[in-house]
C-alpha cells in the first residue's frame, strides 16, 4: 500500500490527539504535530528552528513563512517519505494549505485527504470543562473555540472544494470513533483517493 499523506482537523476537545495516536499505530504513518515540528527544529538548531525560538521567546506567533519552512524540512525526512504522515495543527489557513500542496507537488506527491473529527461545540466544551485544567474556564474555552471556528471554516471549505474533506462523527466511545475513521480511510484507500 502506498504511503498515506493526510491532515487531521477538529475542535479542541474533539479527541484528535487520542485518535491520531491510534491511526499512527494502525496504519504505520508518522504523526506530525505543529508542536513536535517546532520542538524538533529548535532542538536541531536549524536556521528555521532558531527563528522560531526567537519568535516564541518574544511571545509572538511563529509566522507562516517559518512554519512552512519547518513543515518543508520535516516532510522531506526519510521516515515521512517512506511511511507517509498524519499532519496535526498544520495547515491552519488556506494559504498554508496551498503551501502544503506546493511542498508535496515539488516532491512528486499529493495530499491524500483531510479528516475532520466533528464534535459539536457544546460536547467539546463539556469535555474540556470536565478535564479540570486551570486554563479551561468556560470563557477561555468559548474564546478558543470561537477563534478555531473563524480560522478553520475557510480551511474546511478549501479542502471540500478540492474533494479532499472527509467529515467523521467524533461522538461516542473512543473505539466507535476510531472504527469510523478506519472506515473512512479504508474507503479512501480502496477508491484510490489516497495515493
Amino acid at each position: 500500500m502506498a504511503a498515506m499523506r493526510l491532515v487531521i482537523l477538529g475542535r479542541q476537545g474533539s479527541g484528535k490527539s487520542t485518535q491520531s495516536a491510534r491511526l499512527v499505530d494502525a496504519y504505520g504513518i508518522v504523526h506530525i504535530s505543529t508542536g513536535d515540528m517546532l520542538r524538533s527544529a529548535v532542538v536541531a538548531g536549524s536556521d528555521l528552528g532558531r527563528q522560531a525560538r526567537a519568535r516564541v521567546d518574544a511571545g509572538e506567533l511563529v509566522s507562516d513563512e517559518i512554519m512552512i519552512g519547518i513543515v518543508t524540512e520535516r516532510l522531506a525526512e526519510a521516515d515521512v517519505v517512506e511511511h507517509g504522515f498524519l499532519l496535526d495543527g498544520f495547515p491552519r489557513t488556506p494559504a498554508q494549505a496551498e503551501a502544503l500542496e506546493d511542498i508535496l507537488g515539488a516532491a512528486g506527491s499529493v495530499l491524500g485527504g483531510a479528516l475532520n473529527l466533528e464534535v459539536p461545540v457544546d460536547v467539546v466544551t463539556g469535555r474540556m470543562v470536565a478535564r479540570g485544567r486551570v486554563d479551561d474556564t468556560e470563557e477561555a474555552i468559548s474564546r478558543r473555540l470561537g477563534l478555531y471556528e473563524s480560522e478553520t471554516a475557510p480551511l474546511l471549505a478549501w479542502f471540500e472544494e478540492r474533494g479532499l474533506l472527509t467529515v467523521v462523527d467524533g461522538q461516542g466511545a473512543e473505539d466507535e470513533v476510531f472504527s469510523r475513521l478506519c472506515v473512512a480511510l479504508d474507503g479512501a484507500v480502496l477508491d484510490g483517493s489516497v495515493s
